[in-house]
């Protein structure tokens, strides 16, 4: 976070971030993708069918069969990305690597006629959210909790969720007044207290 945090300083100063600030923001954007491709929100994809016999890496795939695209699985594979559990933006710096459906070995939206028609929106409202939170606000995990113990096992269902409950600290302050916003990510309950 704290290099998102030196490039919203550094690219937009006090300013609110806007849609056009956002291909001035690479590292805000390797993040996204990067959480997209660790986290994807629907793990599988829409189910497609075999119009014809064929084979895939030896395997018979009869005709008719219902064929899952497990993105999950696809973002972690390490034959396709170094480190593969590992949250590493980085990666994305640099890289032609995006999540349009181009490259198979990312496709967190799915690819072809079936992908999500909510990418659009998406592409443009995820980094405008992170950058939003990450540029007004400080974040911190309760009772001195650090980064490296935090459980981010996945719930595995329709969507992806965090299996076990995730806490943040919100802590906005100016010259008036203090304002802290606690979110469970579990239960998406919100508490706001002001100091």
């Amino acid at each position: 976070m704290k290099k998102v945090h030196e490039e919203l300083a550094r690219e937009i100063s006090d300013n609110l971030p806007k849609a056009s600030d956002l291909p001035h923001l690479p590292y805000l954007q390797a993040c996204v993708k990067e959480t997209l491709r660790l986290h994807p929100s629907a793990p599988l994809l829409l189910p497609r069918r075999a119009s014809v016999s064929c084979e895939v890496m030896n395997y018979t795939i009869p005709k008719d069969s219902q064929i899952w695209v497990n993105a999950w699985a696809i973002g972690r594979d390490p034959m396709n990305w170094e480190d593969p559990l590992v949250f590493k933006p980085e990666r994305f710096l640099n890289s032609a690597v995006d999540f349009k459906g181009n490259n198979l070995e990312f496709i967190p939206f799915g690819a072809g006629r079936r992908i999500c028609p909510g990418l659009p929106m998406a592409a443009r409202l995820l980094p405008l959210i992170l950058a939003s939170l990450t540029h007004f606000f400080d974040w911190s995990l309760p009772n001195g909790t650090t980064p490296d113990e935090l459980d981010m096992n996945d719930k595995f269902g329709v969507t992806l969720q965090k299996e076990q409950p995730l806490l943040i600290i919100l802590k906005f302050e100016n010259d008036q007044e203090k304002l802290f916003i606690f979110i469970d990510f579990h239960t998406y309950n919100i508490y706001v207290s002001c100091c």
